[in-house]
This record gives C-alpha cells, sequence and structure tokens, in this order.
C-alpha cells in the first residue's frame, strides 16, 4: 500500500459498478477511474460474493457500506497488530495525554504511524473488556463511554427559594462588575473531608475554606463568614450548583444581602470559573491528599500561591492585583 493510498469513495464504486454492467474489464475500469488492476479485482471479489440472504454480484451501495463496517471493525485491532504503535499510544496514555492527542500529534509529525482518537477508544475499551484495565490510563480513567444517564429532579427539589440563572442579573453574566462570586466544594478520597472554594468572577481570586463536614447550615455559615469582611460592592451575587450542601443559601441573602442563583440541572460548566480554578488546584491538592494532615497555614499558602499566579486571561497579571485595584476602586 502507498503511502499516499485512499480508500475507495462512493462515487468511485458507482463508477465502478456501471462499467462492470456494461460489459467492462477490470483493466479498463482501473484506467478509467485512476485506481490499480488489483485494487478493481480486489473491491469486487470481496463484495460480490453471494451469502444467505445475498444471491451475489456486485452493488456499489453494499459494497460502500460492508467497507464501512470492515473499516470499524478492523480499527479496534490495528494496534494489536502493530505493536510499535500500540506501545506508543500506551505511553502516552500513561504520560496523561488523551487519545485526540496522541492522534493529532502523529498527525502533525507526519509519522508513519496513523490512527484515528475513535481506534483508539475503541482498542482501550476492547482491552479494559478483556480484563486489561487500559481505561484506567485515561484522563478521566472512565469505564465506558457515553454520558450519566439522565434521571429526575434529583436535589433540585429539595432546595427552598431556589433561583435559576435566567433570574440572575446579566452583569453577572460577563466578567465586567466585580462581586460576583461562584462556589464549589473539592472533596477527597477520604470520606468527610472537604474544603469550600469561593472564586471571584472578575479577578479570578479564590478563596479556599476547610469544612468540618458539608451540613447546609454548617457551609452556609462558612461562606457568610468570609464574605462578611468584604464591602457590598464586592458581593453581588454567588451562584452554585445543585448539591443539597448550599440549600440554605437564602441565609445569606438575609445576613449578606447577597443574591444566589442555581445552575441548571448537570450542567455544572454554567459556573465554570470555579470549575477550573478547582482543577488547578488538584495539582497541588489532588483528591488522595490526607486533608487532615495539612495545617490551616498550608492552605491558605496554597490558595496565595493561586491568587499571586499571572494568568493569561488576565495580561498576565495576578488575581490579587486585579481584585485589590478594584477594592480600592470601590
Amino acid at each position: 500500500m502507498g503511502t499516499h493510498y485512499t480508500q475507495l469513495s462512493l462515487d468511485e464504486r458507482m463508477e465502478i459498478f456501471h462499467l462492470l454492467k456494461n460489459g467492462h474489464s477490470y483493466r479498463a475500469i482501473a484506467g478509467v477511474i485512476g485506481r490499480s488492476v488489483s485494487t478493481i479485482s480486489r473491491e469486487v471479489a470481496r463484495n460480490a460474493r453471494p451469502t444467505k440472504r445475498f444471491a451475489g454480484g456486485y452493488l456499489a451501495t453494499r459494497a460502500h457500506e460492508l467497507a464501512l463496517r470492515r473499516r470499524r471493525w478492523d480499527a479496534r485491532f490495528k494496534m494489536q497488530r502493530q505493536p510499535a504503535l500500540r506501545n506508543y499510544v500506551r505511553d502516552r496514555l500513561a504520560m496523561g495525554w488523551s487519545p485526540e492527542q496522541i492522534a493529532g500529534r502523529l498527525a502533525l509529525d507526519d509519522a508513519p504511524m496513523r490512527i484515528s482518537h475513535e481506534s483508539i477508544y475503541r482498542y482501550v475499551y476492547h482491552r479494559s473488556a478483556q480484563k486489561d484495565w487500559w481505561h484506567k490510563l485515561l484522563p478521566q480513567a472512565k469505564s465506558h463511554r457515553g454520558r450519566m444517564k439522565r434521571g429526575g429532579l434529583g436535589s433540585v427539589e429539595y432546595i427552598k427559594h431556589r433561583r435559576t440563572l435566567d433570574e440572575r442579573p446579566w452583569q453577572a453574566d460577563g466578567r465586567k462588575q466585580p462581586g460576583h462570586w461562584e462556589a464549589d466544594l473539592m472533596s477527597f478520597a477520604k470520606y468527610g473531608q472537604y474544603v469550600l472554594v469561593l472564586h471571584e468572577r472578575v479577578s479570578r481570586i479564590i478563596r479556599i475554606v476547610r469544612l468540618a463536614n458539608k451540613t447546609a447550615a454548617h457551609v452556609a455559615a462558612k461562606i457568610a463568614r468570609t464574605l462578611k469582611i468584604l464591602p457590598e460592592c464586592l458581593r453581588r451575587t454567588i451562584t452554585f450548583d445543585n448539591g443539597t450542601e448550599f440549600s440554605h443559601h437564602y441565609k445569606l441573602h438575609r445576613q449578606l444581602g447577597v443574591e444566589t442563583f442555581f445552575c441548571d440541572t448537570r450542567a455544572p460548566w454554567q459556573k465554570g470559573g470555579v470549575e477550573n480554578a478547582i482543577g488547578r488546584m488538584r495539582r497541588p491538592l489532588p483528591r488522595k491528599a490526607g486533608l487532615a494532615t495539612l495545617a490551616d497555614r498550608k492552605i491558605t499558602q496554597l490558595a496565595e500561591a493561586y491568587n499571586n499566579t499571572p494568568r493569561k486571561c488576565l495580561n498576565y497579571q495576578t488575581p490579587n492585583e486585579i481584585f485589590n485595584r478594584v477594592a480600592l476602586q470601590t
């Protein structure tokens, strides 16, 4: 197979069908469509043989569907046939690369080995089914593909006075007006270990608070204590997901005048700022970290390191610099 070989298209197969029907030879067909004689003979032999449900003969659309099906099936075993490619993919997965990054890099480097990210996924889940556990090398280590099943309302029905983002002031949608916050919890492998993360949308500054538990009353009290020291113009709104730990949100409105809002169900990306912040904080605070062994001072130091790191989205200024400047202007 040449390096520039391409699969037969449906149009080419239609041309083969019509030329065969008119009695042309394989050599003549090859000359018309610009393919080798062996390609034509192999195409016809492979797709024209009779089966229990098919009398035989070459049909373009049927041949194309069979070719696509074979390609999907064959892709699952491409890495099995090519040890060098298999080792390359496995090494990159172990380094934290996604299948799409691996496939894209091979194409960018014009490497002799090529594979699509879909083929990598097929092989990974095929091997996992054989108890080789390849899926644990994937970035999210999911044991199967697909989204979670959508059920009923879940925790939403337990959150009183819940208001959706449709009711949130339009100023909170952008990143121009300060004082709009997002909140979420970071959980850890050991049961009962949590920290509360608050993220301000304009400056990207965060506040991290250790929690003794994640009861709604305790979480609301910690949020109120953290935001109480700020002027009113720096605590306008706060957005949560639909966890029941935030079900006492209305107390913040009573105590501080902070308006509270909730994302749509199963749409945590609607508070993407705090989600991104938690993802970054997972580097020094991985899920397996023993939170009980960390002093409060250490947690504060980690938050300050985050707040003093330049960010591209802030034109390489730090969250602290932006937040302090805004605070001085109020």
